[in-house]
């Protein structure tokens, strides 16, 4: 009994460190530190902070719970293998709750950096932008942008599980601080956004069952419609972010994928993207589809001068000789691809390319270098786009550009900073106390 009575207060003890360690974790609202123009939307903070909040009162719920249960009859006469097997649950919940607190502070402390955190809150409007379709498709999440190393992005979708359970309340895309400040940066970003878009709209979902039955059909390629099917997830978001932003999508992505030769013809079955090879090429026939202009061929010409097939082993060769053979069918395939979920519309139909054909985005850019003035009530999609053709075509610097778009950023987050103050206003809001968020 001895023994047993120690273990019971050693794991009582500990669980009341638990209890002490959780009430030190506030809402961000009370620390977090930042220009108001750097603020995520009200409807992102309050989803964050009401998750956050719930899981901490079901933790703190099983702590007293646990407590209540070591001191009553059943505790006392438990062995002590029992009870440290069920504190052990409680203690992976509570790292699960602090996990999930680190995956939003790694997204919102970056708001507090001196311009940092505004141009963040300018990717923010940018993502929602990438995001929203007109047509009432979905009802878009919320997106909070952060900056990470590296040279690739990635996204935590809204409405997915969380580590340590419960449904995430807003998409969290990650970007590589490397491509802060140019229109570089889209293609990563809105690459992740159409991973976002992608699943709302079930895309993946309904392109799979057309490319299982061209693998059934005889023929040499019936095992190279298999690999288009294993990488389907990433080619849509690669097209869905040809489709939002032109060229600067595919600029994006050379960029990224501009490794050693070997890494450029690796051919990885088990990496859900295509080798970057074949993944440029792929993005250059999406454009030339969307957007038919001589760009594009010149484009894919300097990807094969920077990368010739030459040397490969020859049935490397010949995997990538079948990839490029039914690149024009595949990408008919997306382009026609006409989901049930968008009620007969096709992709193409949806993100409105018709808007961002280059001879509309250069005559945009001519108009910008006229009234200046014009470009800040560009929408922010399509001011990237213009912005990217303007690169393409050689008519901006990389230093215009990185000062261009630093100040539209900018712009973006001060304007939505102040319609959101001014509907607050006009719905007259008022402070109703601290009843909701009492129990932090």
């Amino acid at each position: 009994m001895a023994s047993l009575s120690y273990a019971t207060w050693i794991l009582e003890q500990e669980a009341r460190a638990l209890m002490t360690r959780l009430n030190r974790v506030k809402p961000f609202a009370l620390h977090e530190t930042m220009m108001p123009a750097a603020y995520i939307l009200p409807s992102a903070q309050t989803g964050i902070e009401s998750y956050l909040i719930k899981s901490r009162q079901e933790l703190r719920g099983m702590i007293q719970h646990y407590i209540r249960w070591l001191r009553g009859p059943s505790g006392q006469s438990a062995t002590p293998a029992h009870a440290q097997r069920l504190f052990s649950i409680l203690r992976l919940r509570f790292n699960g709750v602090l996990t999930q607190f680190d995956l939003f502070s790694d997204a919102l402390t970056q708001r507090s950096e001196n311009e940092i955190g505004v141009w963040l809150s300018g990717l923010d409007v940018v993502s929602a932008d990438a995001l929203r379709l007109p047509g009432d498709y979905y009802d878009a999440p919320p997106v909070i942008c952060y900056l990470d190393r590296g040279v690739g992005a990635a996204i935590r979708r809204a409405r997915t599980r969380l580590p340590g359970g419960g449904e995430n309340p807003v998409a969290v895309i990650r970007v590589p601080r490397e491509r802060m400040v140019g229109s570089s940066i889209a293609s990563s970003l809105v690459h992740e956004v159409g991973h976002q878009a992608a699943a709302l709209l079930d895309l993946v979902n309904s392109l799979r069952p057309v490319l299982q039955g061209l693998q059934r059909g005889s023929g040499p390629y019936n095992a190279v419609w298999s690999l288009w099917e294993r990488w389907i997830s990433e080619i849509v978001a690669d097209f869905w972010s040809v489709a939002r932003v032109g060229i600067a999508s595919t600029l994006g992505l050379m960029g990224v994928v501009s490794l050693p030769r070997a890494f450029v013809f690796r051919l990885n079955l088990d990496d859900p993207h295509p080798p970057p090879w074949i993944r440029v090429k792929l993005s250059c026939a999406m454009g030339q589809a969307l957007y038919p202009h001589p760009q594009w061929e010149r484009l894919a010409g300097l990807w094969d001068a920077f990368y010739p097939l030459y040397g490969l082993e020859a049935e490397l060769r010949r995997d990538f000789d079948k990839l490029q053979a039914t690149l024009p069918g595949f990408v008919a395939l997306l382009v026609n691809h006409r989901p049930k979920c968008l009620r007969g519309q096709t992709l193409v139909d949806v993100l409105e390319v018709h808007k961002r054909q280059p001879r509309h985005l250069q005559a945009h850019f001519q108009t910008w270098r006229k009234k200046p003035s014009k470009m800040y009530r560009t929408s922010p999609i399509l001011a990237f786009a213009v912005i990217g053709q303007a690169r393409s075509d050689g008519r901006l610097s990389p230093e215009e550009e990185s000062v261009i778009l630093a100040k539209l950023l900018t712009h973006w987050a001060l304007s939505r900073t102040l319609s959101v103050s001014a509907a607050c206003a006009e719905r007259n809001i008022r402070y109703t106390g601290p009843r909701a968020y009492a129990a932090f």
